[in-house]
């Protein structure tokens, strides 16, 4: 039971991390509807930025984070003016696609840049973490954890407190009675894009921070752990996309404590399969889901 306690602890705080890039992949496709493949990618290339200046500069690990976060936004605002602003609306195929091609773009700019592929990134605390009981808390997890509950409260006082969370809120309903409205679609979505793009820039140093290096691989890896756990909780849903990350981040531990590292993906797309199967909508999207559904129906 030590044991399962103790790996269902480092799966919540693995999975916030998975959590925080599901919440910049909601907030995309909540409000346009989209799915930025890119995204992922605009994370590693952040973080190539931020270890580029600790191995050529030695820079503190608050200058890594702050340049890894800025690169992120620089990256994601560069991809939303080509692949979202520049192609009409009605022209979801077309912007899925192209973001994949900057996905592409992206990694080669980075393995230019950084040709040896496998770089140092600096860690968060030089302790390894506290001992309550029988339990061991890396600081890494716990700072990870406690900054997505941070942030997530924060979503979700931007999101229904202040006027940008009610633009936000109106483009994702209807974009056409938004403008009508006064409201502005494309200065919103933008806005949208650097909010999720500010996200995925502290989980992509978060997490590297915790596993001390950085590889092109990386911008695959975020956007398949964002797209599953952003699925399993429900598309569209801000609480889905954190639970949907805590969840896979739970099943991953376990998965790899029990039946070994090789099974550990595989693990998780079982699960997403299962989910999709008996709740197509996700664990906290099927509402959406379904009203869409009717709202098709109606049209």
């Amino acid at each position: 039971m030590v044991d399962f306690i103790q790996t269902t602890i480092d799966g919540l705080s693995i999975g916030s991390a998975y959590s925080l890039i599901a919440l910049g992949f909601t907030l995309v496709f909540g409000v346009m509807r989209r799915i930025n493949l890119s995204y992922g990618p605009s994370i590693m290339l952040g973080a190539f930025a931020g270890t580029w200046i600790f191995v050529t500069l030695d820079a503190q690990p608050w200058l890594v984070a702050a340049v890894t976060v800025a690169g992120t936004v620089a990256v994601g605002v560069y991809v939303e003016r080509v692949c979202f602003w520049a192609i009409r609306r009605d022209a979801a195929i077309a912007s899925m696609v192209s973001s994949f091609v900057i996905w592409m773009q992206l990694e080669e700019v980075a393995t230019i840049l950084l040709p040896g592929r496998t770089y140092p990134f600096p860690e968060l605390f030089r302790t390894g973490g506290v001992e309550i009981g029988p339990y061991f808390f890396r600081m890494e997890y716990v700072t990870t954890l406690t900054v997505a509950i941070l942030v997530l409260v924060m979503l979700r006082l931007l999101l229904f407190k202040t006027r940008f969370g009610l633009a936000l809120r109106a483009v994702s309903e209807n974009p056409a009675a938004a403008a009508y409205m006064g409201i502005r679609p494309g200065r919103v979505i933008f806005r949208a894009f650097v909010l999720a793009s500010l996200i995925g820039g502290i989980a992509g140093y978060l997490l590297l921070a915790a596993d001390q290096q950085v590889t092109p691989y990386f911008g695959l890896w975020a956007t398949f752990k964002g797209l599953i756990a952003m699925m399993l909780g429900g598309m569209g849903s801000i609480p889905g996309a954190v639970v949907g990350g805590l969840i896979l981040g739970v099943i991953e531990s376990q998965t790899q404590w029990y039946l070994g590292n090789a099974y550990k993906d595989l693990s998780s797309y079982l699960v997403l399969f299962m989910v999709l199967v008996l709740r197509p909508g996700g664990l906290l999207g099927q509402g959406i889901a379904e009203r869409e559904a009717q709202a098709f129906r109606r049209i």
